[in-house]
């Protein structure tokens, strides 16, 4: 079954519009851990929007499961990561303008620079995953540098519109998980899964962690940050189940919102 890593990003986008200390990210990673997470991911963007320095020692001493560190392969993070070393290390694409990521990191236009990211951080310690569009020459650059984890990019699925452009991207999504593991790497996925549409993603053969987090902080704005992180643990385990019986397919349209 597809573990839940929690992203508490936007929990820090709250507090950062009124630049005060509340809501606490860190206080939302230990209630989100309490409440069944398997990982808390979050992203120091360049930018300092939400996530701050701070959050992220504070978070490697509180986290009791697992810390992922999304950031860009420029030098400043990968100097803040070797202090720091989280668990793992993502790395995304980043643009100053764009309002959340946008796309999958072009690792084969860049492959040099990522690659040798990687090892720089992987010789400090610390796993390091690739977060990509679902793309077989993205797939072959990831394998290329050493990754020990390849995301792939779920927003064209969780943006499509109608169930037949929702399945198209599916598909695309189970393709992609698929070579990936022919290819002998781990895959994880995430980016705009909710709990209306992260059944079909959840039941992909060979998702080892679903990445997940403005859609449960906006969840929890209504009912709490605990039950909202526990509905989406209830929910990728029932997706474990349906996959039994259904595939990833099938699942979106019988079962999906």
């Amino acid at each position: 079954m597809a573990k839940l890593c929690v992203n508490i990003d936007h929990v820090a986008t709250v507090r950062q519009a009124r630049r005060i200390t509340e809501p606490d990210p860190v206080a939302a990673a230990v209630i989100a851990e309490l409440a069944g997470a398997d990982g808390i991911t979050c992203h120091l963007r360049e930018d300092r929007r939400h996530i701050q320095d701070s959050d992220v020692w504070r978070l490697r001493e509180v986290v009791k499961t697992r810390l992922n560190l999304e950031m860009a392969a420029v030098d400043e993070m990968l100097e803040i990561a070797e202090k720091v070393r989280p668990y793992m290390v993502m790395f995304v694409p980043e643009r100053r303008q764009e309002i959340t990521t946008e796309g999958g990191l072009d690792v084969a236009g860049n492959l040099d620079r990522i690659r040798d990211a990687t090892k720089r951080m992987q010789e400090a310690g610390m796993l390091v995953s690739h977060f990509i569009d679902p793309e077989t020459r993205q797939i072959e650059a990831v394998k290329k540098c050493g990754a020990d984890f390849l995301e792939l990019h779920t927003g064209a699925y969780a943006n499509a519109c109608g169930e037949e452009a929702r399945l198209v991207e599916l598909k695309k999504l189970i393709d992609g998980a698929s070579y990936a593991q022919k290819l002998g790497m781990r895959v994880n996925a995430g980016h705009g899964l909710n709990l209306r549409n992260v059944l079909p993603v959840a039941a992909i053969d060979g998702i080892r962690e679903l990445h997940i987090g403005h859609s449960i902080v906006a969840h929890a704005v209504l009912v709490g940050f605990e039950r909202a992180v526990r509905e989406m643990v209830e929910a990728i385990a029932r997706a474990d189940m349906l996959a039994r019986k259904y595939s990833p397919e099938e699942i979106l349209r019988y079962f999906s919102a």
